[in-house]
């Protein structure tokens, strides 16, 4: 393999990941991978002296670390809208995210009828996430804790915590969570024992 055709492989790979990351619902993973791929990308343009290339992409780098930073230490404005599970914006919230809840949570099913709290987290006029349970004593038995892709990078779950202690809710118990969300719970602060993850308000 030439020197030549591994500069055009760096090439096609940093091209790859600035597209796809226009792919991606998540604002955090887009500039995360677009800025992997701009990175890659200047080093291309490093090795074949294209400098007003190179700088373009140190450009985007910065801008998308500077978005990163700016994200990660400012909060986003949530409100908690508590709701009965029957009522028709959670169902509508429901079916809207069907197959998205389906892939998140794979195989997980819950009787409508025994949940009696909805918590809807909203980022201005949109729902960004959705905590439905049974709850008893200040104790919630989650059945759905889901927030959709644009606001995937735990901070819903994170505005959740630190709210609901003023809906008269002390401890979180999920019970057999799925592989996919473990990462979620540790970073939560879950602690698991026989089965059940629980979280202390």
């Amino acid at each position: 393999m030439t020197t030549a055709t591994i500069f055009e492989i760096i090439g096609y790979v940093g091209s790859a990941l600035v597209l796809v990351s226009f792919l991606m619902a998540s604002v955090v993973k887009l500039r995360v991978v677009n800025a992997i791929g701009s990175t890659i990308f200047a080093v291309y343009a490093l090795l074949i002296h294209s400098y007003p290339t190179m700088i373009m992409n140190i450009c985007l780098v910065l801008i998308n670390l500077y978005y990163l930073w700016k994200l990660r230490n400012s909060a986003p404005e949530y409100q908690l809208v508590s709701l009965s599970p029957e009522e028709g914006f959670v169902r509508f919230f429901l079916e809207e995210h069907s197959e998205d809840i389906a892939k998140c949570f794979p195989g997980r099913s819950w009787d409508q009828a025994a949940l009696d709290r909805a918590f809807l987290v909203c980022h201005g006029e949109a729902p960004a996430g959705l905590l439905l349970g049974a709850e008893q004593d200040g104790v919630l038995n989650i059945a759905l804790d889901y927030s959709t892709p644009a606001y995937r990078d735990a901070s819903v779950g994170r505005y959740l915590l630190e709210h609901l202690p003023q809906e008269e809710i002390h401890l979180l118990r999920y019970i057999r969570a799925e592989e996919g969300h473990l990462g979620y719970l540790q970073k939560m602060g879950y602690t698991e024992k026989d089965g059940v993850w629980e979280r202390a308000l």
